[in-house]
């Protein structure tokens, strides 16, 4: 298993006195996802819970849905010419019964840390039909989602406190589950935004946890189409970044009834859709 952080010297440069000092950098490996043994894709991530990462992007591709669709992950030993075991290649193996996609040169694609699933032709090839609507209750959250905006700006600060691995290397995106209430349910660190996500939805899955219809999902940095779409895909009522949405991630937020929050910081932010789940007070004017 790869290590998240590797030590680096450096040259620092600081009020014209130049020094040497090791310094702390996140880790980025390849990882290849295989499903039932063929190559689907390849993500650059931060080695760790490669299982949950591979699992959470099948949700998202519709792949997934629940564990007992699940029989095993592994790492596939002799992965290189060598014989030996990179842990940069996972094999999926569905369930029996469960129908394997069709994986072809024009399916496969290949994800990188910046842009999520960047092999989709257009919006309608990404816009795979999602299981859970997400303004219906589910058997544990009979109650639709309410959150206040006094509880959605204290979530970052506590985001933060959470990230471990960026307090090192400050090289990292987090992605957390929140309750409405405000209290953590599970955070995920990675170089890549839709990996973090992936990784908590994979993890979600594995426990028999989706849909999370009585969660809210917060990422570190902007909403893009992909972070809405994983969203949407596992059943998550509420998206709030503290960077800007894409205008795809509105659309989308739009049509599957997804509430959608960007520039969250300090006490401002702002509601692209949705805002039917949030205790707004009356709007006192426009623009």
């Amino acid at each position: 298993m790869g290590r998240v952080t590797e030590r680096r010297r450096v040259i620092r440069v600081r009020d014209g006195v130049v020094s040497t000092r090791p310094d702390t950098l996140v880790a980025e490996e390849p990882l290849e996802i295989r499903l039932n043994g063929r190559p689907l894709a390849i993500t650059m991530r931060t080695p760790g819970d490669d299982f949950a990462l591979a699992a959470g992007f099948l949700v998202s591709e519709g792949v997934l849905g629940s564990a007992d669709e699940l029989a095993n992950i592994v790492y596939c030993a002799g992965a290189t010419e060598d014989g030996s075991n990179t842990y940069n290649v996972v094999d999926v193996r569905l369930a029996p019964g469960v129908p394997v996609p069709d994986i072809t040169l024009e399916r496969n694609v290949y994800t990188t840390s910046s842009c999520g699933l960047c092999g989709k032709a257009s919006l309608d090839a990404v816009r795979t039909t999602a299981r859970w609507r997400l303004d219906e209750p589910d058997d544990r959250h009979a109650a639709p989602v309410r959150i206040t905006p006094e509880t959605l700006t204290a979530l970052p600060d506590r985001l933060r406190a959470a990230q471990r691995v960026f307090d090192r290397t400050g090289g990292l995106h987090a992605a957390a589950l929140f309750t409405p209430e405000g209290e953590l349910l599970d955070v995920r660190e990675d170089v890549g935004r839709h990996n973090a996500v992936d990784k908590l939805v994979g993890r979600a899955v594995q426990q028999g946890q989706l849909p999370l219809s009585g969660a809210v999902l917060l990422v570190s940095g902007r909403a893009s189409f992909e972070l809405a779409q994983k969203a949407v895909m596992a059943g998550i009522p509420v998206l709030a970044a503290v960077s800007a949405p894409s205008s795809l991630a509105v659309d989308l937020a739009d049509e599957a009834g997804l509430t959608l929050v960007g520039f969250l910081r300090g006490t401002s932010m702002n509601v692209y859709a949705g805002e039917h789940r949030l205790a707004l007070p009356t709007a006192v004017g426009g623009g």
